[in-house]
C-alpha cells in the first residue's frame, strides 16, 4: 500500500513540489489529504489530479464553493473547512505522513497534532519550531513519531550528521535518530560535532548598503535570485530574517547551543549547509536549488528516490563563494540571534512581530528597512517569559502582534 501523505498547505510552493515528487512515485506515495487557505480553484485543480480522500479549506465561508467546484470537476472526496478541521486531519488515520507547509503561526496547532499522533512529520513550517520548539519536541516524545526537516538547510544538516538523524519518539539517543533532549545536552559534541553552518544566499539585496535599500518595493524584495518561494518567505529571505528563523530551528531540532550555530553567505545556493567536526572535517550537502531534493529525501528516508531534479554539474558552475553576513545592514538576523539568547518565548515574540511587519511592508505601508525596527521595538516592549503551554504562547503571540500594530500606528 502506498504511504498516505497529508499536505497541509498544498497550494503553496512546498506543497506543489511535494505533489510533484509524489506523482513520480504513485506506487509508493498517495496524497490522501490536501488543505489550502483560501485558494479554492487551486485546491480543486490539485484534487482533480491527485484524488485525495479529504480536501480542507481553512476559510469556512468557502466550503460551499469548494463543494460546488469539486462536484463540477467530477471529484468525489470528503470536504471540511476551518482551522480545527485541518488540525484534526493531521492527526487522523487518513495519513501516515504529514507535510507541515502552512506558512506562519497558523500552522502550529496542526503540526503539534501530527506530532502527538505519532506521524512522520516532514516539517516545512519553521514558525512551529520558532514559536514552540520545546512543546514540539515534547509532542514528538508523546506521540512516538519522528521529525524530518524539509527546509533545505536543515535537511542538509540532517544528511551530514552521523547516520542521518531524525527527531526521536523518546528522549534517549538512538543510533539512527537525532537526540532531542534539549539545547545543552551535549549530544552533538558527543558525536564530534564542532559547528553547524547554515548557508544563506544573501537574498536579492546582497552587498547593498542601507542607503541603497531605502526605497525597496515589495516586488523587488520578492525577486529571489535562486529560489521560487511565496511572498512572505521571499521578504524574510531579503531581510535575512528567514536565516534567523532557521538558526532558531537548528537550535531546537539538533540540540545545538547558539554558540555552535553560524551563518555563511553563499550566493550560489549550491551548498545548502555544512557540519564541522572536531577532527577538522567539514561535511557539506550540495545540490541544485530545488526543494524537491529535500522533500524526496524526507519522504523516502532512509531510502533515496528520484526527485526530478537535474544533476549538479560542478564543472559548469561558477566558483563557489562564502562570506560573513552583514548584520548591520540586515539587522533581522542579528535580532534573531538576540531573541534566541534571551530564551523563553522571545523567539515567538520575534516571529509574531515580523509577520505583522512583513504584512505591512507587502501592503505598501512600511519601508523595507523598518521591518527590523518594528521587530526590535516589540522585543523591547515584551520581555521574554517561560514557555508553559500552547494557550500561553497563543496569547503572547496575540500581544506581540498587537504591539507591532501599535508601533505601525505610531509611525503613521
Amino acid at each position: 500500500m502506498p504511504q498516505k501523505v497529508a499536505i497541509l498547505g498544498a497550494t503553496g510552493s512546498i506543497g506543489g513540489s511535494t505533489l510533484d515528487v509524489i506523482a513520480r512515485h504513485p506506487q509508493r506515495f498517495h496524497a490522501s489529504v490536501l488543505t489550502a487557505h483560501r485558494n479554492v480553484d487551486a485546491l480543486v485543480a490539485l484534487c482533480a489530479v491527485h484524488r485525495p480522500e479529504l480536501a480542507v479549506i481553512a476559510d469556512p465561508a468557502l466550503e460551499p464553493l469548494l463543494a460546488q467546484r469539486l462536484r463540477a470537476a467530477g471529484v468525489a472526496c470528503d470536504i471540511a473547512s476551518g482551522h480545527a478541521a485541518i488540525t484534526a486531519a493531521a492527526a487522523s488515520t487518513l495519513c501516515d505522513t504529514v507535510v507541515a507547509a502552512i506558512v506562519g503561526a497558523a500552522g502550529l496547532d496542526s503540526t503539534l497534532a501530527a506530532a502527538r499522533a505519532g506521524k512522520r512529520l516532514l516539517l516545512a513550517n519553521k514558525e512551529s519550531v520558532v514559536m514552540a520548539g520545546t512543546l514540539l519536541l515534547e509532542a514528538l516524545a508523546e506521540g512516538g513519531g519522528e521529525l524530518i526537516p524539509v527546509d533545505s538547510e536543515h535537511n542538509a544538516i540532517f544528511q551530514c550528521l552521523p547516520g542521518g538523524r531524525s527527531t526521536p519518539h523518546n528522549n534517549q539517543p538512538h543510533n539512527n535518530r537525532l537526540h532531542n533532549g534539549g539545547p545543552h545536552n551535549g549530544s552533538l559534541r558527543a558525536n564530534g560535532v564542532r559547528r553547524l553552518i547554515l548557508t544563506a544566499s544573501g537574498g536579492p539585496f546582497r552587498g547593498r548598503t542601507r542607503a541603497e535599500l531605502a526605497g525597496i518595493t515589495p516586488d523587488q524584495a520578492c525577486k529571489h535570485p535562486n529560489w521560487t518561494m511565496g511572498r512572505k518567505i521571499s521578504v524574510d529571505s531579503a531581510t535575512l530574517m528567514n536565516k534567523g528563523l532557521e538558526v532558531i530551528e537548528a537550535h531546537h531540532l539538533f540540540g545545538a547551543p547558539v554558540d555552535v550555530i553560524e551563518v555563511l553567505v553563499h550566493p550560489q545556493s549550491l551548498v545548502h549547509s555544512l557540519v564541522e567536526y572536531v577532527d577538522g572535517s567539514v561535511l557539506a550537502q550540495l545540490g541544485n536549488p530545488d526543494m524537491r531534493t529535500a522533500i524526496a529525501h524526507a519522504l523516502a528516508w532512509p531510502d533515496r528516490i528520484e526527485a526530478g531534479v537535474a544533476p549538479l554539474d560542478l564543472a559548469a558552475c561558477a566558483p563557489l563563494a562564502f562570506g560573513p553576513p552583514d548584520l548591520l545592514t540586515f539587522r533581522c538576523l542579528a535580532l534573531a540571534f538576540q531573541a534566541l539568547r534571551a530564551g523563553g518565548d522571545a523567539t515567538a515574540i520575534l516571529n509574531a512581530a515580523n509577520e505583522v511587519a512583513v504584512e505591512a511592508f507587502l501592503a505598501g505601508g512600511l519601508p523595507f528597512l523598518s521591518i527590523a525596527d518594528v521587530v526590535e521595538s516589540v522585543l523591547t516592549e515584551l520581555p521574554p517569559q517561560a514557555v508553559v503551554d500552547v494557550q500561553t504562547l497563543v496569547e503572547r503571540d496575540r500581544l506581540a502582534r498587537e504591539a507591532a500594530r501599535q508601533v505601525l500606528c505610531n509611525a503613521c
